[in-house]
């Protein structure tokens, strides 16, 4: 069998790489960066993964956490625990609670091209959605109740900036 190209070749030192720098590339890709800074604060680089995340009161294996209960005969009693970890970390889980007991903010937007093409509609056609649909400015050629969706998604996205727009339409009265 014919060896490799490379495999009797002598090995040399290569001068031209770094070794300072390839460690620091391999610690970085072994032990990658915790996002957030409770856990990181606490994480102790001597310990296991495992046992960072026990004392913390997290589940390393969600398996051993929360195991699949296996069905038993009715007469059967033997019932088994997981091994309860000692939390040494408590105020990381209250943390993490508290920051999930928050209502989550909705960050949803619409692009500048459907908010233009939504206003345009209103303005030309008011409630009129069938002559919204047969308007020129139509390009993707949405239904009625394509047009719709999309008003409505904007009410619901941008409603402090539809408020003012509805403002901005109705006509001031004259005062002399």
């Amino acid at each position: 069998m014919p060896k490799a190209k490379k495999a009797s070749k002598r090995h040399r030192f290569d001068y031209n790489k770094d070794r300072k720098k390839l460690k620091k590339q391999f610690i970085k890709k072994y032990k990658p960066r915790i996002e957030h800074p409770q856990i990181r604060h606490a994480w102790d680089d001597n310990k296991s993964t495992a046992r960072n995340l026990q004392e913390m009161g997290l589940a390393f294996d969600p398996n051993r956490a929360l195991p699949v209960k296996k069905q038993r005969l009715i007469g059967e009693d033997g019932e088994s625990k997981a091994p309860a970890g000692v939390v040494t970390k408590p105020y990381i889980l209250t943390h993490l609670q508290e920051e999930a007991s928050l209502p989550e903010k909705d960050t949803k937007t619409l692009s500048s091209d459907l908010i233009e093409f939504v206003q345009h509609m209103i303005r030309e056609h008011k409630d009129d959605y069938k002559a919204m649909a047969r308007d020129e400015k139509n390009y993707y050629q949405d239904t009625p109740k394509q047009i719709k969706r999309k008003i409505n998604e904007y009410k619901r996205c941008h409603s402090q900036h539809f408020d003012e727009f509805m403002n901005s339409l109705v006509p001031q009265p004259m005062v002399e």
